[in-house]
Formats: C-alpha cells, structure tokens, sequence
C-alpha cells in the first residue's frame, strides 16, 4: 500500500457526488506516519495535493517526516526542554537564562514552534537591536551587535535542535541579517583613574584589583586563584582553571576559555609584595581561595557587580568594567616594549590577530619614522653632474 496518497473529497470512486460536495478543500492527502498513525492534510489545488503526497512520501521513507503536531508546544516550552538536556558551565548557564528570559521569551516565547519564521525573528533581532532595554520614561535602546550575535546564535542552534529531532523542518535563523559589529577601540583606565577605584573600594577588595590589574587575569580566573597555583619562589602563576560557581560559600571550578588560556603570568616583585601583605590580613578560604567576600566565602559575580558600581560611582568614574583591569595590563605591557606574541601569551589569546584586533593602535606607530626616513633622502640633493667637454 502506498505511504501517501490523494483523495477527492467531492466525489467518490464511481464518480459521484458525496455529501461534502462543495464543502472545505476539496483535495486530501491520506498517509500513514512513521506510528501507522492515519492522517490526513486538506488543499484547495489538487497540484498542491499531489507535490504534498510527493513530499511526505520522501520523508517518511527516509527518516524525515516532521509530525504536525510537534511543532505546536511554544518556543519557550521547547527550549526550556532543550536546556534540560544540555551540558553547559555555569557561567553559560547563566548567559543562556538571561538569553532566553530577557532577550527572548518576551517576544518569541509565547509563538508555536513551527508558526516562528524568517521575518518573525528578523523582526525580533531588530528589537533587540533598537528597543529591548528600557531606561524609563518611555525611552528604550538596543543591544550591542555582539550582544545581538550571541543572542542570535544561542537561539539558532535551539532551532537546529528541533529540526534534527524533527520538531519543524527548516531553521528559521538561517539568512537572518545581523547588525555589523562597529570596532571599538579598548581605552585602557588611566593609572591615576585607577588607583581612585581602588580606595573606592572597600578595603577587602583593593588586593583583588590591584592583583588583576597587574596580572591580565579573566574575572573567572581571578576569583578562583587558589594559593597553590602561586610560585613565589620562581615569581610566577599558574593559570589553568576558573570559578563557575559556588556552593555554601565553597567554590566549584571548571576548564579556562581556550586551549591557550592555560598559561604562566609572571609576578613581579611588588606584586608578590602586596599579595602576601593582602594575604596576612585576609587569611585564604575554602579550597585556599586568596580572594573571597566579607564572610570568606567564594566570591559571586553579581554579588561583586553591586560592589563595582558603588565604588566606580565613590571614584566618580563610569564605563569601566572589571575586564577593564585586564586592558589595564595589556596596555602597560605595550607601553614598556613588549611584542604581540608576548602579550598573547601572558593574556592567553588563541591567535595572535585577537591580540592585534583588540589592542593594535596602543603600540607605537611608525608613522613618524617614515617622515623622518623620506626627509633624509630628500633634504640633500646630490650635486648634478657636469656635462662632459667636446672633444
């Protein structure tokens, strides 16, 4: 028996009229799905019908048949079962619920899965880039094309998701145009600026920053150094892991960014001096963490965000973040003659062109050689050549 096949609705096989002559679409489509469930699809065309029966054939036959009924559940009730399933650190956790219930639901959440389509999230990646914050009175601005990117990316692959189990057939985010990132230029905080942050802060803290900012380390990195990963006697650290969370005030850690994130970060003298000047007033904590809280517990990112704005605002200071501290150290060591490959290696970049996108126009230029080597060339002229004499 045929997987699929067409039917006409009016008349029956003798030709003649049935009771739902002239009523609905008049062509139908019978097939038995992969459960030797009975269905049925109604058209108005019977063309259409037939290109119908065609496909459903060919999907059933290879393994691809997409059952109408599973792209029904909303976008939010399936992407909360995709999180289900996912292993991910805590920090992307963390980054995929403020995806999806700020940047997300509020605009696809509630659409059925199969009913999302290009022009949906077209419309919804122009929200997020026009109007999704709110700032009050009326006003509203959108997110960073980077932020947009990430938003974008994280929701395709839960699309992808769902068209290899089967949920819908096409990934609605496929030819979406994005918003082009404009590059910005890292502005390191001035020392002057930075030594200000530092008293904002409460006095627990100022060991933490002032350790970051001569270090280059990621905030993961720098809330979970635990004093074993210190080698004071060769004046160096060793960085290869990061907090992801925390426990009862104990911490949980997890793999660093990249493969080259796993690095040694040399330790000047100072900076030795003024950590074991930072330790013995604050004793290290669980898993001999050398930074913790005012209970000595592990340190939290958005408890710690609270305490980075009151002291930026202490400091009368704005825009800078804690990564901030890490362009901070990348810039001092430009600034005293480091190359591109070292700067890499103490930062742990993956490529040397991230290096050089991020931090490019803080080594000095040679625009100021070329004038001084073509003014050498120019400024004495040659004295021209007497003719010869006739013979």
């Amino acid at each position: 028996m045929a997987t699929a096949w067409v039917e006409d609705r009016w008349l029956d096989s003798d030709g003649e009229k049935t009771k739902d002559y002239g009523r609905g679409k008049r062509w139908r489509v019978r097939y038995r799905d992969p459960g030797k469930r009975l269905r049925a699809e109604s058209f108005k065309r019977k063309t259409n019908a037939e290109r119908r029966r065609d496909e459903l054939s060919a999907e059933i036959l290879i393994g691809r048949f997409v059952d109408p009924d599973a792209g029904k559940i909303t976008f939010k009730e399936y992407a909360e079962h995709w999180r289900k399933l996912q292993v991910h650190r805590g920090n992307t956790e963390d980054q995929i619920d403020v995806v999806l219930e700020i940047r997300t639901y509020p605009r696809l959440g509630d659409l059925p899965l199969a009913s999302i389509d290009s022009e949906d999230i077209q419309s919804w990646v122009k929200w997020l880039s026009t109007a999704a914050i709110t700032l009050g009175e009326g006003k509203t601005k959108g997110y960073a094309p980077a932020t947009v990117g990430v938003t974008h990316r994280i929701v395709s692959g839960i699309f992808k998701s769902a068209v290899e189990t089967n949920r819908i057939t096409s990934n609605p985010c496929g030819g979406t145009r994005l918003p082009k990132k404009t590059p910005k230029r890292v502005k390191p905080i001035p020392t002057e600026s930075l030594w200000s942050l530092i008293d904002a802060f409460p006095e627990r803290f100022r060991g933490l920053i002032l350790f970051t900012a001569c270090t280059g380390l990621r905030q993961g990195e720098a809330f979970g150094l635990t004093i074993d990963r210190l080698d004071f006697d060769n004046k160096v650290m060793h960085v290869d892991r990061q907090i992801t969370g925390s426990v009862a005030g104990k911490p949980t850690f997890g793999p660093l960014k990249t493969e080259a994130s796993y690095r040694e970060v040399p330790l000047s003298t100072a900076t030795i001096k003024a950590l074991k000047e930072y330790m013995r007033k604050y004793p290290p904590g669980p898993e001999g963490l050398v930074f913790t809280n005012t209970e000595n517990g592990a340190l939290r990112r958005s408890a710690f965000w609270d305490t980075w704005r009151r002291a930026l605002k202490a400091a009368k200071l704005s825009g800078f973040t804690f990564h901030d501290l890490r362009h901070y150290y990348a810039s001092l060591l430009i600034r005293h003659g480091a190359s591109v490959k070292a700067v890499q290696a103490r930062l742990g970049h993956k490529h040397a062109s991230e290096t050089l996108d991020t931090y490019s126009h803080l080594w000095p230029d040679e625009e100021e050689q070329t004038r001084t080597a073509i003014n050498l060339v120019l400024s004495t002229r040659p004295a021209k050549a007497a003719a010869p004499k006739a013979a």
